[in-house]
């Protein structure tokens, strides 16, 4: 019952703030005279999630009148923090990895506050927690990688291979290896099935969003170097921290929140209060759904659906910031997110994330959850709260073989689209999207003689 309680309110929540901007643009629309056509801008990019703004700042450092329409009350997409009574929910579970060349591009990376994770994971098996760590981050840390515990010693050499190639090779020669499945890459490195069973399977569900390990094997080593090459972190302020800086690097009249498009038009955009805002081009940077909507005959990927559940704690079950991962994979992984940084709970309280495949789990869910919590951290969780639920039916897109790590934005004459579903399903692929969608419409515009100004 307090589940679905805490499910209604986040429903409520958004339901207050889609009145509050339907309400904004009723009474702007009232002061400028109704359905007025506007001053025509250069681009509209349709949706500002990291994407969109990744491609608007490119393309307004470039010179051209770029209008960002939002139909939500924020900018962010699916990088939304909502804060209720000291607690910080995000929209899901998501990590800043530092190691991202387009967040280390785009943001000043200091000001977010970022708070790191432990290196590593914590494993919960049938033998027990076990630790994975990079014993050169955390040696102290790093007793179960000794021959026998987490793995046997043909396995750890095997991985010492894996973690050695992704380390050194570079991006491009990872980007173009022959592509096979996760799960294939993972035997042809050597790698066998027990460890696959303890390790990478459970822990990858989690990245992945899908338990058979069949996603692209390029998509694998990309985020496995990351992984060996960054720090997993939390901004102070939570995920919505991210495309709230990406947003200050725009005019403060670039984003028009609370604008829900219609339809495209020969001249621009409908929106869905009857007002024409014309363009000579439009850049679709929505979810793979609704950017289909849009752009008849857009082929959009099959998607990963994931539910996140919060629960306060009278008191932190796990005294430090470490994801911990259920290698029986009755959830995907777990963490205290206050561990992790203390801005996301309110003094005395913590606050657990806890993450399960799919975005259609039944009601009784949450305390099934619970339950396995229970066991996981090894703590009394009957008097855990539930005080909020995420369910996130397009979190990522199905990253099968064959699949492009970045493909063209193109769509038509003036048409451009945009977003992970583009790429690969992580905020780098994200905003590499958007520079993509930037980089080819300038060039359109150049070859049709419109430079920018």
């Amino acid at each position: 019952m307090a589940a679905a309680a805490a499910e209604r309110q986040v429903v409520g929540w958004a339901a207050e703030a889609a009145g509050r901007a339907e309400r904004r643009h009723a009474a702007a629309a009232a002061e400028r005279g109704v359905m007025a056509v506007a001053k025509a801008a250069d681009v509209l990019v349709v949706g500002a999630g990291v994407a969109g703004l990744a491609c608007a700042q490119d393309l307004a450092a470039a010179g051209l009148d770029v209008l960002v329409l939002e139909a939500s009350d924020a900018v962010g997409g699916r990088m939304r923090t909502d804060v209720r009574d000291g607690f910080r929910f995000d929209r899901g579970f998501q990590v800043v990895n530092t190691s991202y060349p387009q967040l280390r591009r785009r943001l000043r990376l200091p000001e977010l506050s970022l708070r790191p994770f432990t290196p590593g994971i914590l494993l919960h098996t049938p033998r027990g927690r076990l630790r994975f760590t990079d014993p050169t981050r955390a040696p102290k840390l790093a007793g179960d990688l000794l021959p026998g515990r987490l793995a046997s010693l043909r396995d750890l050499s095997a991985l010492v291979m894996l973690c050695g190639r992704d380390l050194v090779l570079p991006p491009s020669t990872l980007r173009h290896a022959a592509e096979r499945t996760t799960r294939t890459a993972l035997a042809d490195a050597a790698i066998s099935e027990d460890l696959v069973e303890t390790l990478f399977r459970p822990f990858l569900s989690g990245v992945f969003l899908e338990s058979e390990l069949e996603t692209s094997s390029r998509f694998f080593h990309l985020v496995w170097r990351s992984m060996l090459r960054g720090s997993v972190c939390l901004p102070a302020r939570g995920v919505a921290a991210v495309p709230e800086q990406l947003a200050t690097a725009l005019s403060v009249d670039a984003v028009r929140l609370g604008t829900p498009v219609e339809r495209l038009t020969d001249d621009g955009v409908l929106t869905s209060y009857g007002d024409e805002l014309p363009a000579a081009a439009v850049v679709v940077a929505t979810g793979p759904s609704a950017a289909a909507a849009l752009l008849p005959g857009l082929e959009v990927p099959a998607t990963r659906s994931v539910t996140t559940y919060y629960h306060a704690a009278p008191a932190s079950p796990l005294r430090e910031p470490t994801l911990l991962v259920d290698t029986a994979r009755r959830v995907l992984n777990s963490v205290v997110l206050s561990e992790v940084s203390p801005t996301y709970a309110p003094r005395g309280r913590a606050l657990v994330s806890t993450s399960v495949l799919g975005a259609d789990g039944g009601p009784g869910q949450e305390a099934e959850v619970r339950g396995t919590l229970a066991e996981l951290y090894g703590a009394d969780t009957s008097g855990w709260e539930p005080v909020a639920v995420h369910r996130v039916a397009e979190a990522l897109p199905a990253m099968t073989p064959p699949w492009p790590l970045i493909r063209t934005t193109r769509h038509s004459p003036g048409r451009y689209v945009c977003g992970d579903h583009r790429a690969t399903g992580s905020v780098q692929g994200a905003m590499a999207s958007g520079a993509c969608a930037a980089r080819e419409l300038l060039a359109d515009r150049e070859a049709r003689g419109g430079a920018a100004r």
